[in-house]
């Protein structure tokens, strides 16, 4: 198993590279399927989903907008149970489907106040695509439109994920070493 060292933590292989693009390419050929006619404003929720979000644009064959925002509920190795909007929606959403672009879902708690807030300004359809879903960590009832890969409820870096700010430039995704 390959590992890496990040900070003061030891991490192993999770996901290789080309399982997270084979998901990418799935969930793309869904999206043009479903959402071509539909005008999507796709949103990224940053900074985890900038590789994500990245990489399934480019598979999109319609065309479409994507917009940033940026909300922070982790420190260090756990959830806060807050989300913080740091950088939050500027674009007219009034009547538009939404596509929330997320890295990871796990407690589900920023998925259930991103949808909420979109849906206060008038988005006439919330959708959530998400990389990756811990279905045995998440403590909300979210309604998830597109799931690239379920995983275990483990502490990973990579592909957009952080450790304190490390490790999202990895293409794969780690697993923290217990």
């Amino acid at each position: 198993m390959k590992r890496i060292q990040l900070l003061d933590k030891e991490f192993g292989l999770s996901i290789p590279a080309s399982d997270i693009k084979r998901a990418v390419w799935t969930m793309a050929e869904k999206i043009n399927r479903d959402l071509k006619d539909k005008n999507p404003l796709m949103v990224c929720i940053l900074n985890g989903s900038f590789m994500f979000s990245a990489d399934l644009m480019k598979l999109i064959s319609f065309p479409c907008q994507i917009s940033f925002v940026k909300l922070a509920s982790y420190e260090g190795l756990g959830t806060t149970g807050k989300v913080k909007e740091l950088i939050g929606f500027n674009e007219e959403l009034k009547g538009r489907t939404v596509v929330l672009l997320e890295d990871i879902v796990d407690t589900g708690i920023t998925v259930e106040n991103s949808v909420r807030q979109l849906k206060e300004t008038g988005a006439a359809e919330v959708i959530v695509a998400t990389l990756l879903f811990k279905p045995e960590a998440c403590k909300r009832d979210v309604k998830l439109d597109y799931v690239g890969l379920e995983i275990p409820n483990d502490f990973i870096v990579g592909y957009g994920l952080d450790y304190n700010g490390y490790g999202r430039n990895l293409p794969d995704i780690y697993s923290l070493v217990q």
